[in-house]
């Protein structure tokens, strides 16, 4: 049978029981999932993934699964950006279906086996050190930026030697000062006469608003205060995003252990969490809870954690908004991945159309960057790829504005455009910088 009658759902990952690190159970079950990928191929056109397992079946000598050998099977995994897009859009045999088909998590259960025995990837497991890396590279900004920056031909190319990071890879600028340490002199008080006036928001700085890019949360800080929300921004560490790509699950569930009980005193005295990524809002509402599913504070956080768009359209609803100014311009949105993984519509959406006279049009499809994923030199062509059709579809109509929820999606699909042949905006913002820019502020 295709399809289910239930809803879809995702079972707790088993991490802390051996079994799962059978790589003999592991084996078959990649082999029992292939197969019915194999026979339904829905996926085909989501990410590289899927045409290489056909591609493989296809070729092989009996044009079965079971022809593939295990480095074929891993050829699989290494191309998966853990973007979730085939569990939530397109496959029919997610669970509570008989088939108990979830991909992605298959893929994490392989690089978990592949980071118990110590397989991961030397620059995987230095890049994901998040926190260490934006402490350094803030203090070291200058130098830091400088040697990054795309088209240094004295810089880029030894860093691709020695990381294997693509030199014509957008590698994030780094800020001089973290937001979290400045955001305390720049946060506007609460507007009393905004509609949301009481209400109590902190902004949840992932790793790129903290180090990276402030540009989002500073626009956020302005919105909320603007309608009457009293807001500050914590940063007490990474959500553990980049370790869960490398298969890390131990250093997954002690982030998850760690920020929960950091929240959890401001949640009780009444402040709502509003991640300002959307892979952090991924992790802490919905992958924690099934890697911690006993942990208490990790359950109240996810239960009111809302990300950023979707705390200003919740805001619209309940409260209404100050009165926007009337903005004729057409936006192309970028429905990143992981806003698509939570599963709560698009959001970003809905808030740009509370802009008067805005005009946003959605575009479904991927970036192709997938993380820190996409910046290696074995997987950056693969990327620009796969985020083609995303960008011809957002450059099209030739709109005033393009905009994406991911910070690392953005620029890589300026990237693209580029690629497509296309001059490309200076920027890809957040849509709450656009409804910042409506209010004039």
């Amino acid at each position: 049978m295709e399809g289910s009658l239930g809803a879809p759902t995702r079972h707790v990952i088993p991490w802390q029981d051996d079994a799962w690190y059978d790589e003999t159970a592991l084996e078959a079950e990649l082999r029992r999932v292939y197969d019915i990928c194999h026979g339904c191929r829905r996926c085909f056109n989501l990410c590289d993934s899927f045409p290489i397992l056909f591609d493989a079946i296809d070729e092989s000598a009996n044009e079965e699964v079971d022809d593939l050998t295990p480095i074929q099977l891993k050829a699989v995994v290494d191309a998966c950006t853990l973007c979730d897009m085939c569990f939530m859009t397109k496959c029919p045999y997610v669970p509570p279906h008989s088939f108990d088909l979830d991909f992605p998590h298959l893929m994490l259960r392989h690089r978990a086996v592949q980071h118990r025995k110590g397989e991961t990837p030397l620059m995987d497991g230095q890049l994901a050190e998040m926190t260490r890396n934006g402490r350094l590279g803030s203090a070291l900004a200058g130098a830091a930026n400088w040697a990054t920056k795309e088209g240094n031909s004295l810089t880029r190319p030894v860093i691709e030697a020695v990381t294997g990071i693509d030199s014509r890879a957008h590698v994030p600028p780094f800020m001089e000062t973290p937001l979290a340490n400045k955001a305390a002199g720049i946060i506007p008080p609460p507007n009393p006469d905004g509609p949301a006036f009481g209400r109590r928001a902190v902004l949840y700085a992932g790793c790129h608003d903290n180090f990276n890019d402030g540009t989002p949360g500073e626009a956020a800080m302005k919105v909320l205060a603007h309608n009457g929300v009293r807001v500050r921004v914590e940063y007490p560490d990474c959500c553990g995003m980049p370790k869960f790509e490398n298969g890390d699950l131990p250093a997954v569930s002690g982030a998850a252990q760690r920020i929960s009980a950091f929240f959890r005193p401001l949640i009780e005295d009444g402040w709502d969490i509003v991640p300002l990524t959307t892979s952090c809002a991924l992790m802490l509402k919905f992958e924690w809870p099934l890697i911690e599913p006993k942990n208490e504070d990790v359950g109240l956080l996810a239960r009111h954690s809302f990300d950023v768009s979707e705390y200003v359209v919740a805001l619209a609803k309940d409260k209404g908004l100050a009165p926007i100014a009337p903005m004729a311009k057409t936006i192309a949105v970028h429905f990143a991945c992981h806003a698509r993984a939570q599963n709560m519509g698009p959001k970003a959406m809905e808030m740009l159309r509370l802009i008067p006279e805005a005009k946003p049009a959605l575009t479904e499809r991927c970036s192709g960057h997938g993380g820190k994923w996409g910046i290696f030199k074995q997987n950056f062509d693969r990327a620009v790829k796969v985020g083609k059709p995303a960008a011809r579809n957002l450059i099209k109509n030739e709109p005033d504005l393009i905009v994406s929820e991911c910070p690392l999606a953005g620029p890589h699909l300026r990237q693209v455009i580029a690629a497509n042949g296309t001059e490309p905006p200076g920027r890809i913002g957040h849509p709450i910088e656009v409804l910042a820019q409506a209010y004039g502020l």
